[in-house]
Formats: structure tokens, sequence, C-alpha cells
């Protein structure tokens, strides 16, 4: 859980973000520009946050509790189930776009 809060806190900034929002004109319908944005995203942040990091805390840990229960012997924790099926969800987004690339035309006909 605290990972997932600090990467968050790496890599998104609500000060930035209020003063990016608030030099382009753009706006949160209720809140003002500038620190009271930031404070509301920063709080929106948390609250998405939390249940993000509990829910991957759980399926990190429930299958080793799951199948020490159970009593049978698994090599793969929930973690390393967790990164395989990351990349193959990130192999299959490169492959698609691998495949709309080829059938592109573009500006030059052949």
């Amino acid at each position: 859980m605290f990972f997932a809060f600090f990467y968050t806190a790496i890599t998104f900034n609500p000060i930035d973000v209020a003063d990016n929002m608030k030099k382009y004109g753009g706006f949160i319908p209720g809140i003002r520009p500038g620190r009271p944005t930031a404070e509301y995203l920063d709080r929106v942040l948390t609250r998405i946050t939390l249940p993000g990091s509990i829910y991957l805390a759980l399926l990190a840990v429930l299958p080793a509790i799951v199948l020490g229960a159970a009593g049978v012997q698994f090599p793969l924790g929930g973690s390393t189930l967790l990164i395989v099926v990351g990349v193959g969800l990130e192999t299959m987004k490169q492959l698609e776009s691998q495949l709309l690339q080829r059938h592109y035309e573009g500006f030059l006909k052949t």
C-alpha cells in the first residue's frame, strides 16, 4: 500500500496540474482555480489511491492465503500473477497497434 501512495506522489503533482489548468483556462466546476483546485485534486487522488492500493495488496496476498489454507504448493504468488497479466495486456496492446499500423495507408499510395 505504501508503494502505491509513493508512486502516485511521485508521478502526479496536484499543484503543477492546478497551475497548468489555471494557465490554460481550464477549471473544475464549483472549485476556484489555483490552491483550492490543488487541494481538491489531492483529496480526490487520495480517495482513489486508497481503495486501489488495498485492492492491489489483497490481490498480491490473497493467493498465498488461499493456497496455504488449501495446502497446495504453487510456485507463483499473487504479485507474480499480477505482473504476468500486466505484461500480457501490454503485449496485446502493442500487437494491436502494430497490426493497425500495418494496414494504415497514410499519405502515399502505392
